[in-house]
């Protein structure tokens, strides 16, 4: 199971804080590609080139490979705090 977490705008537009996803050796793109087939909200949201991703709490790229166990986090380029 992979751990993945919203932050800021991408959030309030899912609804949610975190879901848990069943999957492994798989890019962080293809995550979010599975996780736009929940709906329009998640599609508008989740849109390629809107994000950045961590895993682990480490900054990474949307080829990087994500592991089951792992933690994701998508969010907005820009948050405010």
């Amino acid at each position: 199971m992979i751990k993945v977490l919203f932050f800021a705008q991408t959030r309030e537009q899912v609804g949610v804080d975190f879901v848990m996803v069943d999957a492994d050796n798989i890019s962080a793109d293809t995550l979010r590609e599975q996780l736009c087939e929940k709906g329009n909200e998640w599609s508008q949201a989740l849109q390629s080139g809107k994000l950045l991703v961590a895993i682990n709490q480490d900054m990474v790229q949307m080829d990087t490979v994500v592991k089951s166990g792992d933690e994701v986090a998508f969010f907005p380029p820009v948050t405010g705090g």
